[in-house]
């Protein structure tokens, strides 16, 4: 059921470190990536019960995003932003994620390049 009311989980500023990058000096350390998660969901069930049960578990959202950065080894910030916006849609209750991918020192003379993406639930996502 789509939230009626614009309910929203956020997950502010998750700190990572992982290998991004297309250039050769991006491939030997690992660089700090920062997150933010928007997940779009019907959060009465758990306002009124008060359950764990009844809402989008984030900490292990969080727990398996980390893991993922952590492990990866992409080129792009695109590929990472995807992929965090699948680990989302493991709940059914999540049928809309923003991530924006935030890249520290990217490119010289800026602090930082971030993507935002906005992904729908997709049909064929796992029921959780």
């Amino acid at each position: 059921m789509a939230d009626s009311n614009g309910d929203r989980i956020y997950i502010r500023r998750l700190h990572a470190r992982c290998i991004i990058g297309i250039f050769p000096e991006e491939r030997t350390e690992k660089q700090d990536v920062f997150l933010d998660i928007t997940m779009h969901a019907d959060l009465r069930d758990a306002g009124a019960s008060d359950a764990i049960e009844d809402t989008v578990d984030y900490k292990r959202v969080k727990k398996e995003v980390l893991a993922m950065i952590e492990a990866s080894e992409y080129f792009l910030i695109e590929r990472l932003a995807e992929q965090t916006a699948a680990i989302c849609f493991k709940d059914s209750r999540v049928h809309r994620v923003e991530v924006v991918v935030d890249k520290p020192g990217a490119l010289r003379f800026a602090q930082s390049v971030a993507v935002h993406i906005v992904r729908d639930r997709p049909k064929d996502a796992p029921e959780a």
